[in-house]
């Protein structure tokens, strides 16, 4: 399994509450791009239309080589999900305060590319700075044990 973009953002702002993977239509000028790793994750969801999941506001710049018959970089793609993988979502979705976000997108060990999707739950702003305020404590803890250990 090869990582070619991760979601940082998704992990600071939201509470992932599970994770589960889908398939990703993509044009072949897409998957080019995507090997070379020019995608960005930052501002996507994945959003319900007419029974289908889609991947919205994903950023996957256009193919250097792909000449005319190149892709638009911010269009909805369409996500492959088995159907009561879908119904599930659907249901869980719908609760108060509950997103879809993409975290990660990879080439499985088949070569296909996949994205691994949450459930999530946005955190507040007091949440976050306990967050950083935690991280911060654990990282001074750990300098002062490499300290003691030297």
């Amino acid at each position: 399994m090869k990582v070619i973009a991760t979601n940082k953002v998704a992990y600071r702002n939201y509470e992932i509450l599970e994770t589960l993977e889908a398939g990703i239509a993509l044009t072949g000028s897409e998957v080019k791009s995507l090997r070379e790793g020019r995608v960005s994750l930052k501002e996507s969801y994945a959003d319900f239309n007419q029974g289908e999941l889609f991947l919205v506001d994903c950023n996957i710049s256009p193919y250097h080589a792909a000449n005319i018959f190149n892709h638009e970089p911010m269009r909805s793609r369409k996500l492959l999900l088995h159907r009561r993988e879908l119904k599930r979502l659907t249901g869980k979705a719908q609760e108060k305060g509950l997103t879809i976000i993409p975290t990660k997108i990879y080439l499985n060990d088949r070569g296909l590319v996949k994205i691994e999707l949450a459930l999530a739950r946005g955190k507040k702003t007091y949440e976050k700075r306990e967050a950083l305020k935690k991280r911060d404590i654990e990282r001074e803890i750990r300098a002062e044990m490499k300290k003691r250990w030297r």
